[in-house]
Protein backbone atom coordinates (compact mmCIF):
# COMPACT_ATOMS: atom_id res chain seq x y z
CA UNK A 1 0.00 0.00 0.00
CA UNK A 2 1.10 3.54 -0.74
CA UNK A 3 -1.11 5.25 1.84
CA UNK A 4 0.09 3.84 5.16
CA UNK A 5 -0.37 6.72 7.59
CA UNK A 6 -3.16 4.73 9.26
CA UNK A 7 -0.43 2.65 10.93
CA UNK A 8 0.52 5.67 13.06
CA UNK A 9 -3.04 5.79 14.41
CA UNK A 10 -2.85 2.20 15.66
CA UNK A 11 -0.18 2.70 18.31
CA UNK A 12 0.84 4.99 21.15
CA UNK A 13 4.41 5.68 22.18
CA UNK A 14 3.88 4.72 25.81
CA UNK A 15 1.35 3.99 28.54
CA UNK A 16 -0.85 6.96 29.42
CA UNK A 17 -2.63 7.39 32.76
CA UNK A 18 -4.28 10.00 34.94
CA UNK A 19 -1.74 12.72 35.69
CA UNK A 20 1.02 10.44 34.40
CA UNK A 21 4.52 11.89 34.36
CA UNK A 22 5.18 10.36 30.94
CA UNK A 23 1.90 11.48 29.35
CA UNK A 24 2.12 13.43 26.10
CA UNK A 25 -0.61 15.71 24.81
CA UNK A 26 -0.51 14.07 21.38
CA UNK A 27 -1.03 10.55 22.70
CA UNK A 28 -3.71 11.56 25.19
CA UNK A 29 -5.61 13.29 22.38
CA UNK A 30 -5.45 10.10 20.34
CA UNK A 31 -6.93 8.19 23.27
CA UNK A 32 -9.65 10.79 23.85
CA UNK A 33 -10.43 10.76 20.13
CA UNK A 34 -10.91 6.98 20.05
CA UNK A 35 -13.02 7.09 23.22
CA UNK A 36 -15.27 9.70 21.59
CA UNK A 37 -15.45 7.76 18.32
CA UNK A 38 -16.47 4.65 20.29
CA UNK A 39 -19.30 6.61 21.88
CA UNK A 40 -20.58 7.65 18.43
CA UNK A 41 -21.00 4.01 17.46
CA UNK A 42 -22.20 3.08 20.96
CA UNK A 43 -24.23 6.03 22.30
CA UNK A 44 -24.91 4.45 25.70
CA UNK A 45 -21.26 3.64 26.39
CA UNK A 46 -20.43 6.85 28.33
CA UNK A 47 -16.96 7.09 26.81
CA UNK A 48 -17.25 10.51 25.15
CA UNK A 49 -14.91 13.04 26.68
CA UNK A 50 -13.14 16.27 25.84
CA UNK A 51 -10.26 16.07 23.38
CA UNK A 52 -7.83 18.42 25.06
CA UNK A 53 -4.74 16.28 25.72
CA UNK A 54 -5.29 16.35 29.49
CA UNK A 55 -5.64 12.90 31.07
CA UNK A 56 -7.71 13.83 34.11
CA UNK A 57 -10.56 12.25 36.03
CA UNK A 58 -13.03 12.47 33.14
CA UNK A 59 -10.73 10.66 30.72
CA UNK A 60 -9.88 8.06 33.38
CA UNK A 61 -13.59 7.35 33.93
CA UNK A 62 -14.21 7.13 30.18
CA UNK A 63 -11.36 4.61 29.91
CA UNK A 64 -12.78 2.54 32.75
CA UNK A 65 -16.20 2.50 31.10
CA UNK A 66 -14.62 1.36 27.85
CA UNK A 67 -12.62 -1.35 29.62
CA UNK A 68 -15.77 -2.59 31.36
CA UNK A 69 -17.58 -2.90 28.04
CA UNK A 70 -14.64 -4.80 26.56
CA UNK A 71 -14.38 -7.15 29.54
CA UNK A 72 -10.85 -6.23 30.59
CA UNK A 73 -9.65 -4.98 34.01
CA UNK A 74 -10.96 -1.49 34.76
CA UNK A 75 -7.62 0.17 35.52
CA UNK A 76 -8.30 3.50 33.84
CA UNK A 77 -4.83 3.17 32.35
CA UNK A 78 -4.27 3.00 28.60
CA UNK A 79 -1.50 0.55 27.87
CA UNK A 80 -0.81 -1.18 24.57
CA UNK A 81 -3.59 -3.74 25.12
CA UNK A 82 -6.28 -1.15 25.82
CA UNK A 83 -5.16 1.08 22.95
CA UNK A 84 -5.32 -1.88 20.56
CA UNK A 85 -8.95 -2.34 21.60
CA UNK A 86 -9.66 1.36 21.13
CA UNK A 87 -8.15 1.50 17.64
CA UNK A 88 -9.40 -1.94 16.53
CA UNK A 89 -12.04 -0.52 14.12
CA UNK A 90 -9.35 1.14 12.01
CA UNK A 91 -7.10 -1.91 12.12
CA UNK A 92 -9.96 -4.04 10.83
CA UNK A 93 -10.90 -1.57 8.09
CA UNK A 94 -7.39 -1.14 6.72
CA UNK A 95 -5.83 -4.57 7.21
CA UNK A 96 -8.59 -7.14 6.72
CA UNK A 97 -8.51 -8.27 3.10
CA UNK A 98 -11.85 -8.07 1.34
CA UNK A 99 -12.96 -10.84 -1.04
CA UNK A 100 -12.79 -10.40 -4.80
CA UNK A 101 -11.05 -12.00 -7.76
CA UNK A 102 -11.02 -8.82 -9.84
CA UNK A 103 -10.13 -5.23 -9.03
CA UNK A 104 -13.64 -3.84 -9.39
CA UNK A 105 -15.02 -6.34 -6.89
CA UNK A 106 -12.12 -5.67 -4.54
CA UNK A 107 -12.75 -1.91 -4.63
CA UNK A 108 -16.48 -2.34 -3.97
CA UNK A 109 -15.95 -4.79 -1.11
CA UNK A 110 -13.13 -2.73 0.41
CA UNK A 111 -15.33 0.38 0.41
CA UNK A 112 -18.12 -1.59 2.08
CA UNK A 113 -15.70 -3.04 4.64
CA UNK A 114 -14.93 0.42 6.07
CA UNK A 115 -18.59 1.11 6.88
CA UNK A 116 -18.95 -1.17 9.96
CA UNK A 117 -16.00 0.62 11.58
CA UNK A 118 -17.96 3.91 11.55
CA UNK A 119 -15.28 6.25 10.14
CA UNK A 120 -16.17 9.68 11.46
CA UNK A 121 -14.46 13.04 11.73
CA UNK A 122 -14.08 14.95 14.99
CA UNK A 123 -13.87 18.62 15.87
CA UNK A 124 -10.58 19.27 17.68
CA UNK A 125 -9.48 22.77 18.71
CA UNK A 126 -12.61 24.04 16.94
CA UNK A 127 -11.34 22.47 13.70
CA UNK A 128 -13.69 20.10 11.81
CA UNK A 129 -12.22 17.48 9.49
CA UNK A 130 -10.02 16.24 12.31
CA UNK A 131 -9.29 13.01 14.14
CA UNK A 132 -7.76 9.57 13.49
CA UNK A 133 -9.90 8.66 10.48
CA UNK A 134 -9.27 11.93 8.67
CA UNK A 135 -5.53 11.68 9.29
CA UNK A 136 -5.52 8.08 8.06
CA UNK A 137 -7.27 8.95 4.80
CA UNK A 138 -5.38 12.24 4.38
CA UNK A 139 -1.83 11.05 5.14
CA UNK A 140 -1.63 12.92 8.44
CA UNK A 141 -3.38 16.12 7.38
CA UNK A 142 -6.42 17.41 9.26
CA UNK A 143 -8.31 20.61 9.94
CA UNK A 144 -11.04 22.75 8.46
CA UNK A 145 -9.51 23.12 4.99
CA UNK A 146 -8.76 19.39 4.56
CA UNK A 147 -11.89 18.08 2.85
CA UNK A 148 -11.32 14.34 2.85
CA UNK A 149 -13.62 12.75 0.26
CA UNK A 150 -10.82 12.18 -2.28
CA UNK A 151 -8.47 11.00 0.45
CA UNK A 152 -11.06 8.34 1.30
CA UNK A 153 -11.54 7.31 -2.35
CA UNK A 154 -7.81 6.96 -2.98
CA UNK A 155 -7.31 5.04 0.26
CA UNK A 156 -9.92 2.51 -0.84
CA UNK A 157 -8.50 2.14 -4.36
CA UNK A 158 -4.96 1.86 -2.98
CA UNK A 159 -5.99 -0.78 -0.45
CA UNK A 160 -7.82 -2.84 -3.10
CA UNK A 161 -5.18 -2.45 -5.83
CA UNK A 162 -2.40 -3.47 -3.44
CA UNK A 163 -4.02 -6.90 -3.04
CA UNK A 164 -3.20 -7.48 -6.72
CA UNK A 165 0.21 -5.82 -6.52
CA UNK A 166 -1.00 -2.80 -8.50
CA UNK A 167 -0.08 0.85 -7.94
CA UNK A 168 -3.12 3.17 -7.92
CA UNK A 169 -0.85 6.07 -8.92
CA UNK A 170 -0.66 4.61 -12.43
CA UNK A 171 -4.36 5.48 -12.67
CA UNK A 172 -4.27 8.93 -11.06
CA UNK A 173 -1.89 11.13 -9.08
CA UNK A 174 -1.96 10.90 -5.32
CA UNK A 175 -3.90 14.01 -4.39
CA UNK A 176 -6.76 15.30 -2.23
CA UNK A 177 -8.19 17.37 -5.08
CA UNK A 178 -11.30 16.35 -7.03
CA UNK A 179 -10.31 18.91 -9.68
CA UNK A 180 -6.89 17.32 -10.18
CA UNK A 181 -8.29 13.80 -10.60
CA UNK A 182 -11.03 14.98 -12.96
CA UNK A 183 -8.52 16.93 -15.06
CA UNK A 184 -6.32 13.85 -15.38
CA UNK A 185 -9.41 11.86 -16.36
CA UNK A 186 -10.16 14.34 -19.13
CA UNK A 187 -6.56 14.24 -20.35
CA UNK A 188 -6.59 10.43 -20.47
CA UNK A 189 -10.08 10.20 -21.96
CA UNK A 190 -11.38 8.19 -19.00
CA UNK A 191 -13.72 10.77 -17.49
CA UNK A 192 -17.25 10.38 -18.81
CA UNK A 193 -19.30 13.55 -18.60
CA UNK A 194 -22.73 13.44 -17.02
CA UNK A 195 -24.50 14.05 -20.33
CA UNK A 196 -22.77 10.96 -21.74
CA UNK A 197 -23.62 8.86 -18.67
CA UNK A 198 -27.27 9.91 -18.89
CA UNK A 199 -27.48 8.74 -22.48
CA UNK A 200 -25.44 5.57 -21.89
CA UNK A 201 -25.47 4.49 -18.22
CA UNK A 202 -23.68 1.23 -19.09
CA UNK A 203 -20.43 3.22 -19.30
CA UNK A 204 -20.44 3.47 -15.49
CA UNK A 205 -19.44 0.31 -13.63
CA UNK A 206 -19.04 -0.70 -9.99
CA UNK A 207 -15.63 0.34 -8.72
CA UNK A 208 -15.59 3.54 -10.77
CA UNK A 209 -15.51 6.98 -9.14
CA UNK A 210 -18.18 9.63 -9.39
CA UNK A 211 -17.23 13.31 -9.36
CA UNK A 212 -19.91 15.85 -8.51
CA UNK A 213 -19.73 18.99 -10.63
CA UNK A 214 -19.88 22.45 -9.12
CA UNK A 215 -19.48 23.81 -12.64
CA UNK A 216 -18.29 22.30 -15.91
CA UNK A 217 -14.61 22.37 -14.89
CA UNK A 218 -14.95 22.46 -11.12
CA UNK A 219 -15.70 19.36 -9.04
CA UNK A 220 -16.56 19.44 -5.35
CA UNK A 221 -17.17 15.88 -4.15
CA UNK A 222 -16.38 12.26 -4.95
CA UNK A 223 -17.11 8.69 -3.93
CA UNK A 224 -16.96 5.05 -4.99
CA UNK A 225 -19.77 3.66 -7.16
CA UNK A 226 -20.72 0.23 -5.81
CA UNK A 227 -23.85 -0.45 -7.89
CA UNK A 228 -25.88 1.03 -10.76
CA UNK A 229 -29.64 0.57 -10.96
CA UNK A 230 -31.71 2.36 -13.59
CA UNK A 231 -30.89 6.06 -13.12
CA UNK A 232 -29.17 5.88 -9.73
CA UNK A 233 -25.72 5.11 -8.37
CA UNK A 234 -25.32 3.37 -5.03
CA UNK A 235 -22.16 4.77 -3.48
CA UNK A 236 -19.80 4.74 -0.54
CA UNK A 237 -18.51 8.24 0.23
CA UNK A 238 -16.31 9.95 2.77
CA UNK A 239 -16.80 13.43 4.26
CA UNK A 240 -20.54 13.34 3.63
CA UNK A 241 -23.77 13.16 5.63
CA UNK A 242 -27.38 12.08 5.28
CA UNK A 243 -28.08 15.10 3.08
CA UNK A 244 -25.24 14.26 0.71
CA UNK A 245 -23.04 17.19 1.71
CA UNK A 246 -19.57 17.54 0.17
CA UNK A 247 -18.30 18.58 3.60
CA UNK A 248 -20.11 16.28 5.99
CA UNK A 249 -18.56 14.22 8.75
CA UNK A 250 -18.77 10.49 7.98
CA UNK A 251 -18.30 7.60 5.58
CA UNK A 252 -21.77 6.59 4.40
CA UNK A 253 -23.48 4.38 1.87
CA UNK A 254 -25.75 6.59 -0.24
CA UNK A 255 -27.99 6.72 -3.30
CA UNK A 256 -27.44 9.42 -5.94
CA UNK A 257 -29.60 10.03 -9.00
CA UNK A 258 -27.33 10.85 -11.94
CA UNK A 259 -30.22 12.22 -14.01
CA UNK A 260 -30.88 14.90 -11.39
CA UNK A 261 -27.30 15.63 -10.29
CA UNK A 262 -24.28 16.40 -12.43
CA UNK A 263 -22.21 13.33 -11.72
CA UNK A 264 -19.24 12.66 -13.99
CA UNK A 265 -17.64 9.20 -13.88
CA UNK A 266 -13.90 8.46 -13.73
CA UNK A 267 -13.30 4.96 -15.08
CA UNK A 268 -10.76 2.67 -13.37
CA UNK A 269 -10.72 0.28 -16.35
CA UNK A 270 -7.12 1.04 -17.30
CA UNK A 271 -5.95 -0.31 -13.93
CA UNK A 272 -8.08 -3.46 -14.08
Amino acid sequence: MQKTFFEKELAISGTQRKDGANNTKKEVRKIQSWLTLFSMANPSAATATGIDGNFGKATEKAVKNFQEIKGVPQTGVVDEETFELLSAPMRTAFTKQSPGADLRTLIVNTAKSHLPSHPFELVIDKQPNSGPWVRAYMDGNEGEEWLWCMGFVQSIIDQAASVQGKDFKKLMPQTYSCDRVASVGLEKGILFRNSTIRSNPSLAKPGDIFLLQKSSNDWMHTGIIIDIDDDVFETVEGNTNNGGSNNGNAVLRRIRNFTKSKLDVFSIQSLV
